[in-house]
């Protein structure tokens, strides 16, 4: 028998089962939240502890246990604590490479009652310098490429580094020689923690002036690996499955975003810590080393964005490795093409993928669509969980009816706190109660949302508006194309025009003449691009996997 969207979610959230739901006030909103959450990361972190001697993390040749990262993790709480003098509150910033230490450090940071603030790795030091003045860090954590870099910069945070290359910087405190012999019986510092109180700082992408430090919670914190485990165990129970056996099934995540990405710290490191599974860190990505990690490590799922999954397929070395135990595919933080999921079912027959939507604002998943449901609709980012409301706005706040397109807000425990020190950006952003996204979108009758595009990144053209998103899809439909960006090109008359940049696939050749002949009957001849750029590189792209448009922009439109 078919089982319905709403009767699965009525079963997994009835009263006494894991995903139950309770309501609470939180800043001035009633709001539903997973009942059996951990309240705090300690309570996780000290869970975690059970898995024992199974490995938690992979990198390289490396492993590390269970046990081994919860000593590790509170001993270096213990030295932030007594050595530091870190206190609840305090900011602690983490800037390095998906290192194990990575993970440590941000578990220490959190267990001691501080707030970890993650920094892009990919920063210029004086993006770095802003990150550490903007959020105030007393202690900065940094691997030793990271510390090179800052070796100009004036630093009011004490320098901890860990694998320091050539040398420590001066003042600099190696982490292997501040942790020391790692004690068997280490416990935690002593600190008293709220669900609401501050917990993590992360930077959003900072397309349009100077990033924003996203303030999250440890409700946020402990709501996301819920959000992740009830949209699979959503899509598990639709697919007809059995739910107990979907969730005793071996998993080993292979990571190929930063950690520094709430799509890989929350969706796939605390995830991995809340369900006992393995998570192999990846130094960069790469989709040849991804295929070996894939036979070497019997890899079962990968969590990223849809570029990762396309250049995994598109590798020429695809096909030579032992990859049957890959069995999920799982992204987002990106427009994922529909003739991604074709291409999947094609080279990847059986798999099981699955298109996540979720922003720095909303510890990364809230909404999913996978399973049939994906199948059936693969332009939308699916239904919903549980614990999260949307509602489509018009430009005056109105909720639009169903069908129609406006800008996706969202309600729920996992929605931040706001801005750090930036009251005018929070209460621009969060309303009532509600974060609006900056996504256009639209709800089908069935709760299905579709992302339309990014307002800010849409295409007038002479009053029309033309959604990057929907051209881009269409390009993705030929063969020939591997990459594509749609962006706006300023026109006297019209005010803009569509432009595309393409990356072709290994050994395809194509002209501008063809593609647009190609686009023609797909979509209105108004938003067929009128000039194409073909490049050989890799579009520039966020750590998040977002297109950089107003980057790429600035470069094509400065070519002849």
């Amino acid at each position: 028998m078919t089982v319905t969207h709403d009767q699965v979610q009525a079963q997994l959230t009835a009263p006494g089962q894991l995903f139950e739901m309770d309501e609470v006030e939180i800043r001035g909103s009633r709001i539903r939240t997973w009942k059996h959450a951990p309240g705090h990361f300690r309570t996780l972190l000290e869970s975690s502890r059970l898995q024992g001697e199974k490995v938690f993390i992979i990198y390289e040749d490396e492993q590390l246990t269970f046990e081994e990262h919860f000593r590790q993790a509170a001993t270096l709480a213990r030295r932030l604590v007594e050595d530091y003098g870190v206190a609840k509150g305090d900011r602690v910033a983490i800037a390095m490479r998906n290192y194990p230490e990575w993970i440590v450090s941000f578990s220490a940071v959190l267990a001691c009652g501080a707030v970890a603030v993650p920094l892009n790795a990919w920063w210029t030091p004086q993006e770095l310098e802003y990150g550490l003045t903007d959020s105030g860090a007393k202690v900065l954590i940094a691997d030793g490429e990271r510390a090179a870099r800052l070796k100009d910069v004036r630093l009011d945070a004490r320098l901890i580094v860990t694998r320091p290359g050539d040398g420590l910087p001066a003042g600099a405190v190696s982490l292997a020689d501040l942790l020391g012999d790692v004690p068997a019986d280490v416990s935690l510092p002593a600190v008293e923690l709220d669900p609401e109180d501050p917990a993590t700082i992360f930077y959003t992408s900072g397309t349009t002036g100077r990033p924003k430090g996203a303030l999250g919670t440890h409700r946020n914190l402990g709501q996301a690996p819920m959000t992740v485990s009830y949209t699979a165990m959503r899509s598990a129970m639709l697919s007809g499955r059995d739910p107990v056996a979907a969730s005793a099934e071996r998993r080993v995540t292979l990571l190929t975003v930063p950690l520094f990405h709430v799509t890989g710290c929350f969706a796939a490191m605390i995830t991995s810590m809340f369900s006992g599974s393995t998570l192999a860190l990846m130094y960069k990505w790469d989709a040849g080393r991804a295929l070996q990690l894939i036979e070497r490590e019997k890899i079962t799922g990968i969590a990223g964005v849809p570029t990762n999954a396309w250049q995994l397929m598109s590798h020429p070395d695809f096909g030579k490795y032992d990859i049957s135990s890959l069995g999920s595919l799982g992204y987002g933080g990106a427009p994922a093409p529909p003739k991604l999921l074709e291409r999947i079912g094609e080279q990847l027959p059986g798999r099981a993928p699955s298109n996540g939507y979720g922003m720095t604002e909303t510890t990364a998943l809230i909404i999913n669509n996978s399973g049939k449901g994906y199948q059936a609709k693969p332009d939308s980012i699916g239904r919903p969980a549980a614990t999260i409301d949307v509602r489509i706005s018009s430009p005056m706040g109105d909720e639009l009816p169903a069908g129609e397109v406006g800008e996706l807000c969202v309600r729920g425990a996992a929605v931040i706190a706001g801005y750090w020190n930036r009251p005018d950006a929070t209460a621009e952003t969060f309303v009532d109660g509600w974060l609006h996204t900056g996504d256009l979108a639209r709800v089908d009758d069935e709760g299905f949302v579709f992302i339309v595009d990014r307002a800010k990144d849409m295409v007038i053209r002479g009053g029309e508006n033309v959604y990057c998103a929907e051209v881009e899809a269409a390009l993705f439909e030929h063969p020939a194309v591997d990459d594509a960006a749609v962006i706006g090109i300023p026109h006297d008359e019209l005010g803009e025009e569509v432009g595309a940049v393409i990356r072709l696939a290994p050994g395809a050749t194509v002209t501008a003449e063809d593609l647009s002949g190609f686009l023609h009957g797909r979509i209105a001849s108004f938003k067929i691009p009128v000039r194409f750029w073909f490049r050989d590189t890799d579009l520039p792209r966020n750590p998040g996997g977002k297109i950089l448009k107003t980057h790429l922009r600035r470069e094509v439109l400065a070519l002849p």
